[in-house]
C-alpha cells in the first residue's frame, strides 16, 4: 500500500463533486498539468465535509482549469500532515497557499519511491 495519494485527478466541476458525501477527509488541487498547488482537509468544522470543501474550492478557483482528487479518512488530520510531509520530500518545499494557512514546522518524511 502505498502512502500517496494515487487516484487519479479528475476536473473540478459540479458533476464530479456532486457523487462526493460529506464525509471527513483529505484533497489535493492540481493545475491542468497535474501540478499539485494545495493540500487540505475536510474537518470536524467543515460544513458539509469534503463535498462542500470541494464546492468552496470550486468557487474560490473561478474559470480555471483546476482538478482534485480526495480521500476519506477518519484520521484526516494525522493523513493531512503525512500528505504535506511527502510533498515536501518530493519537492523540496510545501505550497505556496498551504504554508501560509498551515504556518507550523511538519515533520521529515523519507518515502521509498
Amino acid at each position: 500500500m502505498s502512502i500517496r495519494l494515487v487516484k487519479p485527478f479528475q476536473a473540478l466541476t459540479p458533476e464530479n463533486i456532486e457523487p462526493i458525501q460529506g464525509q471527513l477527509g483529505v484533497y489535493q488541487l492540481a493545475d491542468a498539468n497535474g501540478d499539485i498547488f494545495y493540500i487540505g482537509y475536510a474537518g470536524g468544522r467543515s460544513l458539509f465535509g469534503l463535498h462542500g470543501e470541494l464546492k468552496g474550492e470550486m468557487k474560490e478557483q473561478g474559470d480555471n482549469e483546476i482538478q482534485f482528487r480526495c480521500e476519506v479518512n477518519m484520521q484526516y488530520i494525522s493523513r493531512y500532515k503525512e500528505l504535506l510531509m511527502l510533498h515536501k520530500a518530493d519537492f523540496g518545499e510545501l505550497p505556496e497557499r498551504v504554508l501560509k494557512e498551515y504556518p507550523h514546522k511538519i515533520g521529515t518524511l523519507s518515502p521509498g519511491r
